[in-house]
């Protein structure tokens, strides 16, 4: 009753999440996930002493078996009911075959029976409606607290673990390994039902018709095992098929990350082979199950008409002669244990099969390595004296001190693979030696880490908000323009991974958490290398040296300028400590630390020398970063507003399902003549089947002709073969529409420009591709071919009763029509519910994947917990759509059972009242039809229901087969085979914006780049660098004009124009898979050109070193590398691609100086005849340019040779280079000058351009 308000709302307006009733205390993830946990737990320390692998099902069961086992009592009575009440029936008919009208006995015995008939009824309506509503809510709880338990986990693994599983992995088990608990709630009591009923059943038939009904058993008996069978290689199928689904997602997963690289590669066709192919195995694996779901599904329906027709064909020739009452009884007890024995059993065998497979997947997950976590409740004395003490650690570390009053500072020579930082933080497992560290953490990551949220509960981070407090970090991390920039200040919400955000932006959103957080010890990764020159030195100043001066900070950059405020410098060589002082003893030390450094006197640094800093390479197993130049740290400077995303809200439909997307599902798997043929199939099935029931239907010939028995054989054989042929191929179709459906949306999605992936979380593009897809695959078949068998068995049974009764067409037609009022009106708000229940999972899987990215920090700030309960408070989000999906289905059901119950009893009783002049088998027809055609009836409609809400996964798919495309990848006009041959590029106009609605970013630009040309872009946030490189790649269309030596881009198709330009990105990406596939995943290439290319990056001795060398297949997104040794591999393929364009982004600001060097020699020799432009913040990178191109808010503000820019001192580049100190500002002017000198004494073979 109480949710009968919900479906007046539904019918007047579209359903929100504040209609959604709030989660029962009950069944609250934190509650449930606990009580499981600690059963878990105790499982995990009986098996460890008992020296035994721990079972996950032991827990499940002492937590949830006995309430669960109690439900078997609602089950078993509902079973007996359906067992007695054809016994009523059969009196009932008795009663009409011996009538006598002046038997008054016999008639109140009749309706006694008649009484029997319609109670019965009425209990099966009442228990059922319990029984479901039960079963299903203990399913969702286990679901809830496995989700729970997962999550958790997942906090908790190791780096090693980490190793072990993948993002797909996890995705996978949450979103469908665990629905198999939903699934084998309802049908586990049937296991030791069925096998009950089906003794109970036997003994009452011998009662009736005598030995004859074992010819009926022996059918029953040779199909159970047949379906344990089945249900044994269901089980063994779903395990091959979740491992090809977690390399599915997991690929998905990398594939959505990393698009932008995708597409300036054009790198969509491989990656659709690769998707296609693991769908492909994925897909001939579920199709391999579909055959035995349509097998077990065709053996359901024909069952009950082998059986039905052996017992009698036995029974008449052992000699005996039909009755009405003895048909009917027999029919109707068969009818009960039809379901249970051929339906159920089969079913829950299936299931129980399933659930072990996904039970064993959660479990292992669950027993991967956690993280050891040292104690870390300090006293106040300890917090005044906090350190950090490292000796002897892995034996490779002398000892090591750092106190508060000193200053230690790590420079890498090589990049370690292993970081000092990790071993301090406890991420990286010590064999030997002494780690100790006396006070709170904090940390700031190397690539900057944000979630879904606030910007100012990026910084806050479950801390209070102190507004001094809050302001003073702000203006330290220089955040405090960017935040009057932002159309809603620090309450702008940032997307997923941060990509409302400018790189330069996560960066000090990333350094302001970790200042904010009152802690004792500062490990800062690297929070320099995204900013320009300015804004470093305003970091390094006011908040390194600044805010935190009384603390010790461990920090880690490749700025060599600020080296002088350490008082302790620790240089590291491939794991080593090479050498150890201040600054001024390293200088006169000689080692290898002085080569890196310039000598020139270093203007006095401005600050205290009681600070401590340590600072060290990069740290392993992170993710990759956005860098980018920053807003200026004055408030007056020009700039552009920050281009914000903001995230759209999850698109949901509205309204009826209608017809076009019925035939848009079954047209992805079949055309129009396989859907004809389908349907013709399916009449033939159904067809056949209703004759032979006349055959035994004419009662009153009461005795088979001798023709019948051979006829009846025969249409029973046919009706059986075609009913077995229209179940597989209806599966076969559903099972290739799913394909269909798939290999389209991830094609529309490869296809679609790369904003929608920017303002699209990823968990909700992932929630399509597991959990939507996931439906499509196992249960939308099912639930379609049970419901479309439904409707012609049911016309059939209609059109038999009305041959022989036609006034039985009278109430059939009146509820009819109740019926489908009813299931309009249950619709309207159940597909809405079904819809909330869609978009509410979404959160979950975009929390969990980006808790993943940001493990370390999370780890590192003791979030833990809030992490904890925010995934909780998503899972209770969907919990509340998922509990009130179960109700009103509940709802549903119980009108419909209760409309049926009150139609039988007035068919019962109304027999009885019109007693005179009734024939036996008229009355038996009617009875009989009145209890099966019902159950069958609302049968029917509630799985027509079922399916119209499985049908809003279909829709969620379809609409993203339907999304924007961008340009062609290929069109009539492609460019001569050897363009570009010069790289002349020319900008003439143009004109940038990210979305037709969005801000211009790139302003009426024009510029000529001429061939073999090196150009350095510099800029500060929002000057538009990056818009550039977007505007040449064509990742939203530009307005005005761009020539690449005379042929204008946007007449060609993307995949000719990014395939003829290589581009070294900000972030630099790799793919599961081997590192060969990575670097040229076309195979276009030889063994030799790879061995060079990574040779030229001084790649080479690392890949000879992994165990399979260029087969090696890396962990997932290349995280067994360090962030420079990815970027080497970006530029490997770069070189490998010998384009005559050349685009390097930011590409070595995680890099130490040495790898830097590198980069840029290799630029130098390998791309000497190619057009090279570089977007920079490190000046000394791009100094030795030709020409510098300075952009401000979107417009070229300079473009000339360095030394010209250097001797204007109102130049935008002049002032920039005088911020960074004397010694680095004489340095760039020399390099500029000998540039200058260099070019001048070569005559410029360019100047005719």
């Amino acid at each position: 009753i109480w949710v009968t308000p919900l479906f007046s709302i539904g019918n007047k307006r579209r359903l929100e999440e504040d209609d959604m009733y709030q989660v029962l205390p009950d069944d609250a993830s934190q509650g449930l996930g606990e009580e499981l946990q600690r059963h878990w737990d105790k499982e995990v320390r009986m098996a460890a002493k008992e020296l035994r692998m721990p079972k996950l099902t032991k827990a499940i069961v002492r937590c949830y078996g006995k309430p669960y086992a109690v439900l078997g009592i609602f089950s078993f009575a509902v079973e007996v009911v359906k067992v007695i009440q054809p016994v009523f029936l059969g009196k009932l008919i008795q009663y009409f075959e011996k009538y006598d009208p002046n038997n008054m006995d016999a008639l109140y015995e009749a309706f006694g029976y008649a009484a029997g008939v319609s109670l019965s009824t009425v209990a099966l309506t009442v228990l059922q409606s319990l029984y479901f509503y039960h079963v299903l809510r203990t399913g969702m709880k286990i679901r809830v607290a496995m989700c729970h338990m997962i999550y958790k986990k997942a906090l908790c693994l190791s780096s090693a673990a980490m190793g072990r599983t993948t993002t797909g992995q996890i995705v996978n088990l949450l979103s469908n390994d665990v629905n198999r608990f939903d699934e084998v709630t309802t049908n586990l009591h049937y296991l030791w039902i069925a096998p009950l009923q089906a003794v109970v059943v036997i003994i009452l038939l011998w009662y009736e018709i005598g030995p004859s009904c074992l010819a009926g058993v022996a059918v029953l008996l040779f199909l159970m095992p047949l379906q344990t069978m089945f249900g044994k290689l269901f089980g063994s199928l779903r395990s091959k098929t979740a491992v090809l689904t977690d390399s599915r997602i997991r690929t998905m997963n990398e594939v959505v990350s990393g698009i932008r690289i995708i597409k300036m590669y054009a790198w969509e066709k491989p990656f659709s082979a690769l998707v296609n192919e693991v769908r492909r195995k994925e897909i001939s694996k579920i199709m391999s199950s579909s055959v035995l779901r349509g097998l077990n599904m065709a053996s359901f329906f024909a069952a009950s008409k082998i059986i039905v027709f052996i017992t009698f064909a036995v029974y008449v020739l052992l000699g005996n002669t039909i009755s009405a009452s003895r048909v009917f009884v027999a029919v109707s007890l068969y009818g009960a244990i039809k379901l249970t024995v051929t339906l159920f059993f089969p079913l829950a065998i299936e299931k129980v099969f399933e659930t072990i497979i996904s039970i064993r997947r959660i479990k292992n997950f669950l027993l991967l390595d956690e993280i050891e976590r040292p104690n870390m409740r300090f006293t106040l004395e300890e917090k005044k004296d906090a350190s950090v003490e490292i000796k002897d650690l892995i034996c490779y570390w002398d000892k090591v001190n750092i106190l508060a009053g000193s200053i230690l500072t790590c420079l890498p020579s090589h990049l370690p693979q292993s970081s000092l930082l990790s071993a301090i933080l406890g991420e990286l497992p010590h064999d030997k030696g002494v780690l100790r560290v006396k006070g709170q953490l904090t940390y700031a990551s190397q690539q900057p880490w944000v979630f879904p949220g606030t910007i100012r509960s990026n910084i806050l981070f479950g801390k209070e908000l102190h507004p001094q407090k809050y302001e003073k970090v702000l203006r330290a991390c220089a955040l405090k323009r960017d935040m009057e920039l932002l159309p809603d200040g620090d309450l702008t919400l940032i997307g997923d991974r941060g990509a409302t955000l400018s790189g330069g932006q996560k960066a000090r959103v990333n350094l302001a958490r970790a200042v904010y957080q009152d802690a004792d010890i500062y490990l800062l990764d690297d929070p320099l290398s995204a900013v320009d020159a300015e804004v470093g030195r305003h970091l390094f100043e006011q908040c390194i040296c600044g805010i935190l001066k009384n603390k010790p900070r461990i920090l880690v950059t490749h700025q060599l300028q600020y080296l002088q405020a350490a008082n302790q410098i620790l240089v590291l060589k491939e794991g080593h400590v090479v050498a150890r002082g201040t600054y001024s003893e390293l200088q006169h030390s000689g080692v290898d630390f002085t080569s890196l450094l310039k000598r020139d006197e270093e203007e006095e640094p401005q600050t205290n020398n009681n600070h401590s800093v340590v600072k060290h390479a990069f740290s392993q197993n992170s993710i990759s970063s956005h860098t980018s130049s920053m807003h200026s740290v004055k408030d007056g400077a020009d700039q552009l507003p920050e281009l914000v995303q903001t995230v759209a809200e999850e698109s949901r439909s509205e309204g009826n399902i209608g017809a076009s997307l019925y035939f848009k599902y079954l047209n992805a798997g079949a055309s129009i003549l396989v859907m004809l043929g389908t349907v013709l199939l399916s009449l033939i099935a159904e067809v056949l089947t209703h004759p032979k029931c006349q055959a035994v239907n004419t009662w009153e010939n009461r005795v088979m002709t001798d023709k019948s028995p051979s006829l009846c054989s025969g249409l029973t054989l046919a009706s059986v073969i075609f009913g077995f042929a229209r179940s597989l191929l209806m599966f076969n179709v559903l099972v290739k529409a799913a394909q269909s459906l798939h290999n389209r949306m991830f094609i529309s999605l490869l296809r679609t420009p790369v904003r929608f992936f920017d303002i699209n979380p990823i968990g909700r593009i992932l929630n399509r591709f597991s959990k939507d897809i996931g439906q499509l695959d196992s249960m939308l078949p099912i639930t379609f071919v049970d419901f479309s068998q439904l409707i012609l068995q049911n016309i059939g049974v209609v059109a038999v009763a009305a041959a022989v009764m036609p006034w039985i067409l009278i109430p059939v037609v009146p509820l009819l029509i109740i019926f489908l009022f009813l299931r309009r009106y249950f619709l309207q708000t159940s597909r809405d519910v079904k819809r909330l229940e869609s978009t509410t999972r979404s959160p979950v899987f975009s929390h969990l994947s980006s808790s993943l990215q940001g493990l370390w920090t999370i780890r590192a700030f003791r979030a833990e917990e809030r992490f904890q309960n925010t995934f909780d408070t998503y899972q209770d989000l969907h919990t509340e759509s998922w509990f009130l999906f179960l109700v009103t289905s509940r709802w549903f059901a119980l009108r419909l059972d209760g409309i049926c119950a009150a139609f039988v009893t007035v068919t019962a009783f109304g027999c009885l009242f019109l007693r005179d002049g009734l024939e036996a088998g008229a009355v038996g027809l009617v009875l009989s039809y009145a209890v099966t055609l019902l159950g069958n009836f609302q049968w029917t409609i509630r799985q027509s229901a079922e399916m119209e809400n499985m049908m809003t996964s279909v829709e969620r798919v379809v609409e993203y087969t339907e999304l924007e495309s961008e340009a062609p990848w290929e069109t009539q006009k492609h460019p001569p085979p050897e363009w570009p041959s010069q790289g002349l590029i020319t900008f003439d106009r143009v004109s940038f914006s990210y979305s037709s609605d969005g801000p211009v970013v790139l302003k009426d630009m024009k510029a000529m780049f001429r061939p073999k040309e090196k150009v350095g872009i510099v800029g500060r946030t929002g000057a538009g660098k990056s818009s550039l490189v977007s505007a040449l790649f064509r990742l939203a269309e530009p307005e005005g004009r761009i020539y690449i030596d005379g042929v204008l881009t946007s007449e060609i198709g993307l995949h000719d124009l990014r395939q003829k330009m290589s581009i070294i990105p900000q972030d630099p990406v790799l793919f599961t898979g081997t590192m060969r596939k990575n670097l040229d995943p076309f195979h276009q290439y030889t063994d030799e050109d790879l061995w060079n290319a990574l040779q030229e990056v001084q790649l080479k001795s690392v890949v000879e070193e992994l165990p399979n060398k260029m087969e090696t297949v890396l962990a997932e997104s290349g995280s067994n590398f360090s962030v420079g040794q990815r970027q080497l591999v970006c530029l490997a393929r770069a070189v490998l691609r010998k384009n005559r364009i050349i685009i390097i982004d930011e590409a070595t600001a995680n890099v130490d100086p040495r790898t830097d060097e590198l980069i840029q020699k290799t630029i130098r020799d390998k791309f000497r005849e190619c057009t090279v432009l570089t977007i920079a913040h490190r000046l000394n990178t791009i100094i030795d340019s030709d020409r510098i191109l300075v952009l401000g808010a979107g417009m070229i503000q300079e473009f000339d040779e360095p030394y010209v820019l250097l001797q204007n001192q109102e130049s935008a580049l002049y002032r920039t280079v005088q911020q960074m100190g004397k010694a680095e500002a004489a340095s760039l002017l020399e390099s500029a000058k000998q540039v200058n000198t260099d070019t001048a004494s070569q005559p410029n073979l360019m100047s005719l351009v």
